[in-house]
């Protein structure tokens, strides 16, 4: 046993001389040696080592001084300053479907690893209004093309956990809200090519689902529906415009007036608006048993919004009838046989049950007819009423009261008004204002001397 413990012990010693002699060479290796003379080192067995230069640590970027950093190359750091740059160089002539792919195609090719992809996207979607492709299916599927394949799939639950590759992520669900904003519903291609890009269980893939699941419940869901594109035409729109405000098959629209340009005999151009108006069978029996005695008003503009275009329109209407002079008509059982609008039925009633109900009935008046007109003075709604009166003799009897407000091109030119006139100065203004700076101050003291004597 002691035999043993001695042959541990010597094992033991000659490892912590092995360690101090190697501890011991490099040290000597690492002095750094005098310029005048090179540092040499003898070992016992006669072998010389060369010893190492040290040196300070060089950074492996360098700034680089603001001499030479040129406005030109800041700008280009910007990336999507670098994409719209790129948009505005290819569609120079004319911004089409056409030159919009043309600048993807060459984002495409120039890089395989598609570099910037993501900057370059979010440049896309916001030109795709200019380019006017905001409504195509097919060039959304062409923006998630760019993305790369099968790199940002999370192969683990890990992965798909926190969230992988999220910025990216992102950039796809930008693609497929704006889709949604503008009620682009996906196809199968914008299914697989999620999948490819990002996995079946990505945050792109979830809004594609919800997206699948609520606008086919929500895509008829409007009884009367906008087109996408409006008519150009003034006239149509106003036709359009008029029969969705009236909402009755029988109104009837006429055309008063069709828009041209008239010469005076002093040789002066005048543009004539066009003038555009419904009424329906059951306003023409209304305004039949108007009284005469009572007057009528031409009351507008109001506005109507189609989409992102604003239109205004007049109504022909009268003050509400006095309680004293309504006569209730009685209910023709025989108008609707399958649907009475009146039916008197016995209910069993408890004696909390209450017979009338709070329900605040406001009369506003009849409406007699609409128009709409691109100019909307009394001389042109003059003329709209004119016409209706061929058909409505009692407006000829009936005294006509005009409710006019300022339009759309009325206010416009009054803000201009304003604005010049604000930059003019009245000299006899002038005169006023340093006649008040004249005065004594006694003057405009009085007056809170007066008004304590008031309140005492």
């Amino acid at each position: 046993m002691k035999s043993a413990r001695c042959l541990l012990q010597l094992q033991s010693l000659r490892l912590l001389g092995q360690s101090s002699r190697s501890a011991v060479q490099h040290a000597a290796l690492l002095q750094p040696a005098p310029s005048s003379q090179p540092h040499m080192l003898h070992h016992p067995q006669h072998q010389v080592l060369r010893g190492f230069h040290g040196s300070t640590p060089c950074a492996k970027n360098r700034p680089i001084p603001a001499e030479f950093i040129n406005e030109d190359d800041k700008k280009r750091d910007k990336s999507l300053v670098t994409h719209d740059d790129l948009f505005e160089q290819v569609a120079k002539e004319a911004k089409t479907k056409a030159t919009f792919n043309q600048v993807v195609d060459v984002f495409i090719k120039r890089d395989i690893r598609r570099r910037g992809h993501v900057e370059f996207i979010y440049a896309a979607l916001k030109k795709m209004p200019e380019f006017g492709v905001e409504r195509d299916l097919v060039v959304y599927n062409k923006l998630l093309d760019v993305f790369p394949k099968e790199v940002f799939v999370p192969r683990n639950f890990i992965q798909r956990m926190f969230n992988h590759y999220p910025r990216q992520q992102e950039c796809g669900v930008q693609i497929l809200e704006q889709m949604e904003n503008y009620g682009i519903m996906p196809n199968m291609e914008t299914k697989v090519l999620l999948v490819q890009i990002f996995g079946e269980k990505g945050h792109p893939m979830r809004k594609y689902q919800r997206i699948m699941y609520w606008f086919p419940r929500f895509k008829h869901v409007n009884p009367f529906p906008i087109p996408h594109q409006l008519p150009e035409d003034p006239v149509d729109l106003a036709r359009f415009s008029l029969t969705r405000i009236a909402n009755d098959r029988d109104a009837k629209v006429t055309v008063y007036q069709l828009p041209c340009t008239d010469i005076t005999e002093s040789g002066e151009e005048v543009t004539l608006p066009h003038i555009v108006g419904i009424q329906s069978p059951i306003q023409m029996e209304l305004l039949a048993q108007h009284n005469p005695s009572r007057p009528v008003f031409v009351e507008g503009p109001f506005p109507l919004w189609l989409r992102k275009t604003c239109v205004h329109y007049y109504i022909l209407r009268a003050d509400p009838t006095p309680p004293d002079e309504k006569v209730e008509e009685p209910y023709d059982p025989e108008r609707c046989l399958d649907y009475p609008l009146q039916l008197d039925l016995d209910y069993d009633r408890d004696l909390g049950d209450m017979e009338t109900f709070d329900v605040d009935d406001l009369d506003e008046g009849p409406v007699y007819a609409m128009c709409m007109t691109s100019q909307g003075d009394q001389a042109v709604l003059n003329q709209w009423l004119s016409g209706l009166q061929e058909n409505n003799p009692i407006l000829g009897q009936v005294p006509t009261l005009f409710r006019l407000d300022a339009g759309p091109h009325e206010l416009q030119a009054a803000a201009g008004r304003e604005s010049a006139d604000h930059h003019k100065v009245d000299p006899e203004n002038q005169r006023e204002e340093r006649r008040s700076e004249e005065e004594p101050r006694g003057t405009v003291e009085e007056e809170p001397r007066r008004s304590q004597r008031m309140k005492q």
